[in-house]
C-alpha cells in the first residue's frame, strides 16, 4: 500500500447546494497550521448533524486549524416577511398603558416598533432544519474536503518540490566543503611551522619528519570529513523521505537537528584555517539557512 501524497496544512473551500426554501445552503471550510486537528463550526442554524460534521472532517484531515461555517441563504419564493402580531398588539398595549400613566397622546412609531428583536420574521420559518437541508449540508461538507483536500495535496507537493531543490543545495555545498578540506592541511602545517619558528627562536629546527606528524596531528583534529559524509548520509535520508510520502513532520524535525548539528561542528573545527576556513564558513553558513528554510516549510506539511 503506497503512501498518501504529501499535504499542507493550508487550504480553503467553499460549497453551495440547493435549500428546501428555493435557497442555497452554503458550506466552507478553511485550514492553517496547528500541532494537530483543531476543528471550529460557525453556524447560525440548529444543527443536529453536528457530529456528522465533526465525523467526516477527521476521516480526511489529521492536522490543522479548521474552521466550517454552515449557513442557509432564505430564497425568495413564499419567503415574504411577516408580522409578528402576538407582540405587536403587546406592544400596543403597553404603549396605551404608559400614555394614559403619563397623560398624553398614544402615539404609534410604526419604524421603532418594527425594529424590535422578533417583531419580523420570515413566512413559515421552520424551528427545526428538513432533512433535506440536512443532507444537503453533509454533501456539500464532502465536496468541500474534497476540493480542501485537492488543494492542500497540489500546496504540499510545491512543499515537497521546494524542500528537494534546498536539500541539494545542501550536498553542493557539503561537497565544495569536502574539497576544501583537503587543502587545509597544508594551511595548518605552515601555521605550525610558523609558530615552531617562533618559539625556537632559530635556535633549533625540528626535523623534517616530526614537523609533518605534527601538522598531520593539528589537520586531523581539525578534520572534517566524517561531519561531512554523515550530512551527505543524512541529506539522502531527507531526500527518500521527502519522496515517500506519508506523514513525514517528525522524521524531517529529526534528520534537520541531526544536519545542524553536523554543520556546526563543521563550522567550529575550521574556524583556524585562515582563508580556506572562511570559505568553509561561508558555505557552511549557506547550509544551516538552507536547513532552516526546509523546516519553516516543513512545519506546514501535515
Amino acid at each position: 500500500m503506497s503512501a498518501a501524497p504529501p499535504q499542507s496544512m493550508t487550504g480553503y473551500a467553499r460549497v453551495r447546494r440547493p435549500a428546501s426554501n428555493g435557497g442555497e445552503v452554503l458550506v466552507s471550510v478553511k485550514s492553517v497550521n496547528h500541532r494537530g486537528l483543531d476543528i471550529h463550526l460557525h453556524t447560525s442554524i440548529d444543527l443536529s448533524v453536528e457530529n456528522e460534521v465533526r465525523t467526516a472532517i477527521k476521516k480526511r484531515l489529521t492536522r490543522g486549524h479548521v474552521e466550517v461555517r454552515i449557513g442557509i441563504v432564505k430564497g425568495t419564493q413564499g419567503e415574504a416577511a411577516a408580522l409578528n402580531k402576538p407582540l405587536f398588539e403587546s406592544y400596543l398595549a403597553s404603549l396605551q398603558e404608559a400614555a394614559g400613566i403619563a397623560g398624553v397622546p398614544a402615539e404609534v412609531d410604526l419604524a421603532a416598533a418594527l425594529r424590535l428583536p422578533g417583531m419580523i420574521s420570515a413566512a413559515g420559518a421552520e424551528r427545526e432544519l428538513p432533512a433535506e437541508d440536512e443532507q444537503a449540508i453533509l454533501s456539500g461538507l464532502e465536496e468541500a474536503l474534497e476540493v480542501l483536500t485537492t488543494f492542500r495535496r497540489r500546496e504540499g507537493a510545491e512543499l515537497v518540490a521546494a524542500m528537494i531543490a534546498h536539500n541539494g543545495n545542501i550536498r553542493e555545498r557539503a561537497s565544495k566543503v569536502a574539497e576544501l578540506r583537503v587543502q587545509a592541511v597544508g594551511v595548518y602545517k605552515a601555521r605550525l611551522e610558523e609558530r615552531l619558528s617562533e618559539l625556537l627562536r632559530g635556535a633549533a629546527v625540528m626535523e623534517p619528519q616530526r614537523l609533518a606528524q605534527e601538522a598531520a596531528m593539528l589537520a586531523d583534529r581539525s578534520d572534517v570529513s566524517e561531519e561531512v559524509t554523515r550530512l551527505g548520509i543524512h541529506s539522502g535520508e531527507l531526500d527518500t523521505i521527502l519522496k515517500a510520502g506519508g506523514e513525514m513532520g517528525k522524521k524531517i524535525d529529526f534528520l534537520l537537528q541531526e544536519m545542524n548539528r553536523e554543520t556546526n561542528t563543521i563550522l567550529s573545527k575550521t574556524n583556524g584555517a585562515g582563508g580556506i576556513g572562511l570559505d568553509i564558513t561561508a558555505h557552511g553558513i549557506a547550509i544551516k539557512s538552507e536547513i532552516e528554510k526546509i523546516r519553516e516549510q516543513a512545519l506546514n506539511l501535515e
